[in-house]
């Protein structure tokens, strides 16, 4: 008996449910796959609105399963009846599937299976309709990174922060220019152009030698400050990645060697890439590409310094999703970022990525920005 599939949730939160569906919903869905059919119980909040838009065979409401007066309208009753009426006698269900929905099932006589890698394999390769979607997030990422630019070149250097030739916080405005006032700027770009901006990271000086570090006070001048921006389309749910590193004013001789380090590994890695090629093997490599240059990947003080997170990552309906850049060997049709790093607290942190599609010969780089130290 060839297995039907089931999934539970919210696709606002649910990227499966999504890619399934093409088709937000804040509350919760009960969705299943049968003889290759779909289908999709909604509530009546949800119903028309889903009928009109959602990528589903058949549309249901919730009063179909469940007529008025029914004393158990949970979620687990829903399921039970579903299994029962549609003889859905083996259920596939992804990792995140709720357990109690699992029970329901059970006692309904159906026998549950939880996927054993991804929901949908599929969504590691992406169509061009998908390549489409995240090439205007990463226009978007863009936009943004192009307002950061230009509120930063306005941007002049004001008092040393201890008053005696310390740091100069950068002033902008009228006030002190804070990580937080620029990634403010950078945010509503984005919105203004219909994205959603997600954690967009503006970190100065030795805030940027940690990488998710979203970044926090002022900004200073002659600093490395890492701009990292990933925003999603309100309308498709696609994301966009794009890093560059920056310094307003002069940056140091050591600064400029290290930027110059990772710039050129990046190019490096993107010579390299094409379907076939081991990520790991040029992860491996890069890294030692790094430590021969002089940056070593090493523990200091109990903190690493060095390259220590991956060369990247693939993204679609979530910002990091399967597969990771060293997971294995690259398809074609794949979408990854490229985003080499060094960080040394005391000199700064440099990050840079574009985003690509893996082709049979190479990258097609999505990412059409400069990439420029001083501003």
């Amino acid at each position: 008996m060839k297995k039907a599939r089931m999934m539970y949730g919210a696709s606002d939160a649910d990227a499966d449910l999504l890619y399934s569906m093409r088709f937000f919903v804040p509350d919760p869905v009960l969705w299943w796959q049968k003889g290759g059919k779909t289908n999709a119980v909604f509530s009546q909040l949800e119903i028309d609105r889903a009928r009109k838009t959602a990528r589903v065979d058949r549309v249901w409401s919730f009063e179909e399963f469940l007529p008025k007066g029914t004393k158990d309208r949970s979620a687990e009753a829903l399921a039970a009846t579903v299994a029962r009426s549609r003889k859905l006698k083996k259920i596939e269900v992804p990792r995140h599937f709720p357990i109690s929905l699992v029970r329901a099932l059970e006692k309904a006589g159906a026998e549950v299976k939880v996927a054993k890698a991804g929901f949908f394999p599929e969504r590691e390769l992406k169509s061009e309709e998908e390549i489409a979607y995240i090439q205007q997030a990463q226009e978007l990422a863009q936009a943004g990174m192009r307002r950061a630019w230009q509120v930063l070149r306005e941007s002049e250097p004001g008092a040393a922060v201890d008053g005696n030739g310390g740091p100069r916080v950068l002033q902008w405005g009228g006030a002190d220019l804070t990580s937080q006032r620029l990634r403010g700027e950078i945010d509503a770009e984005i919105i203004r152009q219909g994205g959603l901006p997600a954690g967009t990271i503006v970190a100065c000086a030795d805030q940027a030698c940690d990488p998710h570090e979203r970044g926090s006070g002022p900004l200073f001048a002659d600093s490395a400050i890492i701009l990292d921006i990933f925003p999603r389309v309100q309308a498709t749910g696609y994301f966009g990645d794009l890093t560059r590193t920056v310094v307003r004013g002069k940056a140091s001789d050591e600064l400029h060697r290290l930027y110059n380090t990772v710039k050129e590994g990046k190019a490096w890695v993107m010579g390299q890439v094409k379907a076939g090629v081991h990520g790991n093997e040029l992860h491996v490599q890069l890294t030692q590409r790094f430590t021969d240059a002089g940056w070593p990947t090493e523990q200091r003080d109990g903190r690493w310094v060095g390259f220590f997170h991956g060369t990247g990552h693939s993204l679609g309906l979530e910002i990091h999703e399967a597969p990771r850049f060293s997971a294995g060997k690259f398809k074609a049709g794949q979408i990854m970022t490229i985003e080499p790093g060094l960080y040394f607290p005391g000199i700064g942190g440099v990050r840079i990525e574009d985003l690509v599609v893996i082709t049979e010969s190479g990258v097609r780089n999505l990412t059409d920005l400069p990439e420029v130290l001083e501003l």
